[in-house]
């Protein structure tokens, strides 16, 4: 990777440290290019107009997503964000009293709350799989517990609090063993690293554009496998998802279209595409490297730190990086690195509810460094830390 070609072609690293990208990567040049030119598009010849002119170029982002992670284009629906792609997928489920929703701890907040509105709807269980010594999900322990009463295993592969990689594909292997759905939230790992859906193994996956993919916010998909669409049946139906047979009935639209809505951002579309296509041409698999190696860079240099405890758990961790320092509140943590134009974030207990049951660790301070970040930025954010403690 050229990082200095990479960093010009990112207006947001100019005068500023972004270790925030688990919240909202930096948009390249080219991306934003994708989205203002469409957005102008729209005011000189109307909206309607400019989507039919670039119908072919919004229509390439389905096999560009595809692409990404190892499915087709026609198993894609576009979203305005990875929560609506989430809640499309698990509402599609029919749950009945008694039935078992399998979980791990570091789920992610609004799916635990669906998880919970769920329960008191429909009368199924949620059932919590405990961690192993690492902290990742103990796939000995699902495996015990998935039984006939089994309707859905719902994982958070990274989850927002930290930089635990939770084991998707051994997930998978036993998912598809025991002929269980198996939902994967991936919001916080496509674009940081590879993702194949074949190579999972899962039947539905989320994410969204605005995180490490470094796409536009307002933009999010899911992927569902067509062998899983017998098994859904989505919750809300409207003329891009379904067509009237002309009485008092209707058929669903093939594959994933089933779930689509009809009015979306184009603009935002179109910058999807961009940034998915840049990520594909710099390839993942040099992504995820530097992403973890700048990553592993961080939690060492924090770890040395007298006073700094870094908080990122299983056996293999990715660039989400958690620490508190000893007697300071965290907000003021983040409040010295913003001062020194250094974009971080904090975890709160409400996002990972089931973690926070048996770790009493948040707020943290979250660093997130991405490949077009720089190690003398890392050692700028430690620096701002280290003083801290002096």
């Amino acid at each position: 990777m050229d990082i200095e070609a990479l960093r010009h072609d990112t207006p947001g690293t100019t005068g500023r440290v972004h270790l925030n990208n688990a919240g909202a990567g930096l948009m390249s040049r080219r991306t934003l290019r994708a989205i203002t030119a469409h957005l102008e598009l729209e005011a000189a010849v109307g909206g309607y107009e400019a989507a039919d002119q670039e119908q072919e170029r919004i229509g390439a982002t389905y096999g560009s997503v595809a692409e990404l992670i190892g499915g087709r284009a026609d198993e894609v629906a576009l979203f305005g964000n990875s929560t609506q792609a989430w809640n499309a997928a698990f509402h599609a489920l029919e749950l009945s009293p008694g039935a078992r929703v399998l979980t791990g701890r570091a789920e992610y907040g609004s799916n635990v709350l669906a998880y919970l509105q769920a329960a008191r709807r429909t009368g199924a269980e949620i059932v919590v799989v405990p961690d192993d010594a690492s902290g990742r999900l103990d796939t000995t322990a699902l495996a015990a517990l998935i039984d006939e009463r089994t309707a859905l295993v719902g994982v958070s592969h990274v989850p927002t609090s930290g930089g635990l990689v939770n084991p998707a594909a051994e997930i998978g292997r036993i998912t598809r063993a025991a002929g269980v759905p198996f939902l994967l939230d991936a919001t916080q790992s496509v674009g940081q690293f590879p993702v194949d859906v074949r190579e999972i193994g899962c039947d539905m996956l989320t994410a969204t554009g605005r995180k490490f993919l470094r796409g536009p916010r307002g933009t999010g998909f899911l992927w569902v496998s067509s062998d899983a669409l017998d098994r859904l049946e989505p919750s809300v139906v409207e003329i891009e998802s379904a067509n009237w047979d002309g009485g008092r009935g209707f058929t669903w639209q093939p594959g994933a279209r089933r779930f689509a809505t009809w009015e979306m951002a184009y603009a935002n579309v179109l910058g999807l595409d961009s940034a998915v296509r840049q990520a594909l041409d710099l390839g993942m698999d040099q992504i995820g490297k530097r992403a973890f190696a700048l990553g592993d860079l961080l939690r060492r240099r924090l770890d040395a730190l007298p006073g700094v405890t870094t908080h990122d758990q299983g056996t293999e961790k990715c660039a989400i990086v958690t620490a508190k320092v000893d007697g300071i509140p965290t907000a003021d943590v983040a409040a010295a690195l913003a001062a020194q134009h250094i974009n971080v974030t904090t975890t709160v207990a409400e996002h990972t509810q089931f973690d926070s049951e048996i770790r009493d660790v948040h707020p943290l301070v979250r660093l997130s460094p991405h490949y077009y970040n720089t190690e003398a930025e890392i050692d700028r954010a430690v620096e701002v830390i280290a003083g801290l403690t002096r």
